[in-house]
């Protein structure tokens, strides 16, 4: 049964309870469909997935999908972020400009912080931990306040992990099929930068890392971002 009253109908006319029913439905095929569309829109299998599109279809999605022309530099650079923002699970434009914006703002490669950054973001870090299967998952369950750092749950996916925090899973999502179904899978490892205790369902962010640590299934880019950010 859906859960409506998580649906936000603020400021909508609604005529009937059909057209709830269209508007939540068309809402959340199109979230799915578009998921799903960033490994063929990039021209990568993003995650590394062996059921990815891209694996039986490595063309872009819709009429003119195979239809690929040589990108312009500008073009290369938006690709790299792109793919960059795709990987964290398609963050937003106002949330990755602030990412670039501590970047530049903190001593050293700008490119290297910001690779630090984004694997700092507790949804990251849950996903690095295999307590789900997906980034995407990884943040629903951030979302629903099942994740506790230090002891205290933190409900927001872009909470910034400090060297030293212990992650945690709430009582309740220690025997999830899908989180024990996430970690049993041979897909991921979990990188040495942060160790985890399957036992007691929890771990601890070692230290931020570099990005050649970072177990990336393609190639990532990330000073063509700061090139980009920097016209």
């Amino acid at each position: 049964m859906t859960n409506w009253h998580h649906l936000d109908f603020s400021g909508i006319k609604w005529k009937n309870l059909y057209d709830v029913f269209v508007f939540y439905k068309v809402s959340m095929t199109k979230r799915i469909t578009t998921k799903y569309k960033i490994d063929r829109h990039l021209g990568v299998n993003l995650w590394g997935r062996a059921k990815s599109p891209f694996n039986t279809r490595n063309y872009g999605p819709g009429q003119h999908g195979k239809q690929r022309s040589k990108l312009s530099d500008y073009g290369v650079q938006l690709h790299a972020k792109q793919k960059l923002r795709g990987y964290y699970g398609n963050i937003n434009e106002k949330q990755f400009r602030r990412v670039y914006a501590e970047a530049l703002r903190r001593k050293g490669d700008t490119s290297e912080n910001m690779i630090e950054l984004l694997e700092r973001r507790l949804d990251a870090v849950v996903y690095r931990m295999k307590f789900a299967a997906t980034v995407f998952a990884s943040r629903q369950i951030v979302n629903h306040g099942h994740i506790l750092v230090n002891g205290k749950v933190v409900d927001i996916p872009s909470y910034n992990v400090q060297d030293g925090d212990e992650i945690s899973l709430s009582t309740k999502m220690k025997e999830n099929a899908n989180v024990l179904t996430a970690i049993s899978s041979a897909e991921r490892q979990v990188p040495d930068y942060i160790d985890v205790d399957y036992e007691a369902m929890k771990g601890k962010f070692i230290r931020g890392p570099k990005p050649a640590d970072v177990p990336y299934p393609v190639q990532m880019e990330p000073h063509l971002v700061v090139e980009l950010y920097s016209r």
